[in-house]
């Protein structure tokens, strides 16, 4: 017995470390180590393409429609008709990245003006709709 409890004449414990299991254990480590390690070193040599760090931010351009209290509906600043509304949201609508549109609508404009002008910005293609307000004073 490993620590010689009743067998051993002297009834001396046995004080040392059988060291065979951890032969054993250390071999056995060995002999993976010596299989797995040509296979996580091997690579395929590839000529990978290279890019710079440096962000491009392509921001959209910004569309300002202002509508008026008699209906008038102005192109950043250009008075625009109905018709030319129409074709150049479609023109804008093809463009990537596509511009944002901002609404600006008079205080005494009716809501029928500007509900028509989200109408043809929707119709369009567009995807980006926000409202210009002024805040309360």
């Amino acid at each position: 017995m490993a620590f010689g409890g009743g067998f051993d004449p002297d009834n001396e414990v046995m004080s040392e470390i059988n060291m065979t299991p951890l032969v054993d254990v250390m071999l056995v480590l060995l002999i993976i180590f010596i299989i797995t390690v040509p296979v996580l070193t091997h690579s395929v040599k590839v000529d990978l393409p290279r890019v710079s760090n440096e962000k491009q931010e392509i921001k959209p351009q910004t569309i300002t429609l202002t509508v008026k209290a008699d209906g008038t509906v102005f192109w950043d600043d250009a008075p625009v008709d109905a018709a030319t509304l129409e074709l150049k949201l479609a023109e804008q609508a093809q463009k990537q990245p596509q511009p944002e549109v901002h609404i600006r609508g008079d205080k005494t404009a009716p809501y029928e003006h500007v509900l028509k002008t989200m109408a043809a910005v929707q119709q369009s293609g567009l995807l980006k709709l926000g409202f210009i307000s002024e805040p309360a004073h």
